[in-house]
Formats: C-alpha cells, sequence, structure tokens
C-alpha cells in the first residue's frame, strides 16, 4: 500500500508539471523530439513525375498497373527514463533532495511526452537495474512512473550505470530518446555509453548540488559516505584540504562535460537548490535552433 504522503506528492507533482507543459514545453517538446523516420502507409497508382524508385513492383505485377509506396512520418516516439537512485541521490542541502528534483524532471517530460502520443517508460539504476517500468502510452501510465522514483526502495545504494545502459542496450528494440538522469558520481561507463549512444538519442540531465563541488569551513566534521555507509572524520578548516577538495570536483566536471562532448551526447545541468526549468527550457531552445 503507497503511503498517502506519497500519492499527496505525486498529486502536487501532477499539478506543477501539468500546469508547466501546457504553458511552456508542449511546443518545445514537439518541435524538438519530431518522428524516428518514415514508415510505410499505403500504395496509390503512379503518376508522371513520381519518384520511380518508390514502385511497388510486388503491387504492380498483380494489378498490371504501375502503383508507387506512400510513405509517412513515425510520428510515434519511445521515451525511457534511465533513473540513478544509488545512495548518492538522496542528498540535497537545499529543500529537496536529488532524487526528488530528479522524479520531478521525469514527470514534466513524460507529460510533455504523452501530449504527444508518445510511450514512456522507466529504468530504477543503482548498480544494477533494479527495476523496468516497459513503455506504455498514457496519463496513468506517467502516474505510476513517478510514484515508483518517489516511493521505490533500492536493493543497493552503490552506483555502476553501466549495468543499466547495457541493459538498454539489449532491451530496446526501436529506436528511443533515453534521458538518463543522475550526478554522473561513477566511473567505467563510457564504453557502454557510446554504444548506447550509436543508436538512441540519449540527452545526460545531470543533477548537482553545490555542496558537493564546495567544501564550507566547519571545523571538525563526521561525514558518511552514502553509498558505502562508511564515516569518516574530517577537518574542514584545512584549507589545503579544501582547496583539494574543489580541485577533485573540477576534474569531475571537466571529464563528464569532455565526455558527453565526444559522444555527442546533449547536458543539460541542474542544481537541485535552483529552478530545474530555466535551464530545460534553454535546453528546448538551443536543441531547437540546432535542428
Amino acid at each position: 500500500m503507497i503511503p498517502k504522503e506519497v500519492m499527496k506528492k505525486v498529486r502536487l507533482i501532477e499539478i506543477r508539471t501539468t500546469r508547466l507543459v501546457n504553458d511552456l514545453f508542449g511546443g518545445e517538446y514537439e518541435s524538438v523530439f519530431k518522428g524516428q523516420g518514415i514508415e510505410f502507409a499505403d500504395v496509390r497508382e503512379y503518376v508522371p513525375g513520381d519518384d520511380i524508385r518508390s514502385i511497388d513492383w510486388n503491387v504492380t505485377a498483380r494489378s498490371q498497373k504501375t502503383f508507387i509506396k506512400k510513405y509517412a512520418e513515425e510520428r510515434e516516439l519511445t521515451v525511457l527514463f534511465l533513473v540513478d537512485m544509488s545512495g548518492s541521490q538522496y542528498f540535497g542541502t537545499g529543500k529537496r533532495l536529488k532524487s526528488e528534483v530528479a522524479a520531478e524532471i521525469t514527470a514534466l517530460l513524460a507529460f510533455s511526452a504523452v501530449q504527444n502520443h508518445d510511450k514512456t517508460g522507466l529504468l530504477i539504476a543503482t548498480d544494477r537495474v533494479e527495476k523496468f517500468v516497459p513503455v506504455k502510452k498514457g496519463k496513468t501510465h506517467v502516474l505510476r512512473v513517478v510514484r515508483e522514483i518517489l516511493y521505490y526502495k533500492p536493493q543497493s545504494r552503490k552506483t555502476r550505470l553501466s549495468e543499466s545502459i547495457e541493459y538498454l542496450h539489449k532491451t530496446l528494440s526501436r529506436t528511443a530518446v533515453i534521458f538518463i538522469i543522475s550526478d554522473f558520481m561513477d566511473s567505467s561507463f563510457e564504453k557502454p555509453l557510446k554504444i548506447l549512444a550509436q543508436r538512441h538519442d540519449v540527452i545526460a540531465i545531470h543533477l548537482k548540488d553545490r555542496r558537493e563541488s564546495i567544501m564550507p569551513d566547519m571545523g571538525l566534521v563526521e561525514f558518511v559516505d552514502a553509498e558505502s555507509g562508511q564515516a569518516y572524520l574530517v577537518d574542514t578548516g584545512s584549507a589545503a584540504l579544501r582547496r583539494e577538495f574543489e580541485a577533485e570536483a573540477r576534474e569531475r566536471q571537466e571529464k563528464l562535460v569532455k565526455l558527453f562532448k565526444q559522444l555527442r551526447i546533449d547536458r543539460i545541468e541542474i542544481s537541485v537548490e535552483g529552478s530545474y526549468v530555466e535551464p530545460l527550457i534553454k535546453f528546448f531552445k538551443i536543441r531547437e535552433r540546432r535542428l
């Protein structure tokens, strides 16, 4: 039985994101994510000027008249959300945890997809494939996806994105738009990500909290690793330690930016302390201009 507070959160997210879809994102989504190609629709009799490459020779042979194939844009898309729910996602120094922001972003994009009659699905990831919700149409299905992100209790707190990325590569039979929502505090996922991006339209939504890149001076503080559970006593009063911490965070950031550029994967950076609306609008506008 899903707790009432979870259902209340889902309802609030539905109200907030539906309004955003209607006011801001509906048209943007449709213009950026068009159909993945063309599909056969029908045949009609050949008229002078038609492209002879479109002749349907089987129908022509049976009817003794020349017919050509008619095609239509394949409008329906498959939109898949790979959501990282490892231990580091349950962190946030603002009003919301990264996992809560991930649920809202998923809802916003999924409701935009529903408005355009696209199918949506979900994969919850840690160091394994925790749960896979197959793609399906409809608002009820989107609400289920949001509930899963808010209510699901992962079996593991560790991260290994490569497992879930490889799973999607093997599972998805048709080209999809894949949003990977994570803080990307992981390694060794570059090769499977490259393979996935060669076939699918992959978009990285990078969730960040400022305390993961800037360490304040608070004296002696006990930190607990969100994934291993191990506690550390850290002297945050050490200027050298703070510089080292910040340098490592910058290096990690630079490596990620470089990787996504090399793989031609769009990256949306979202600070969990602020609004996710502006970064998403900026992404849609930049991508629309590029297309």
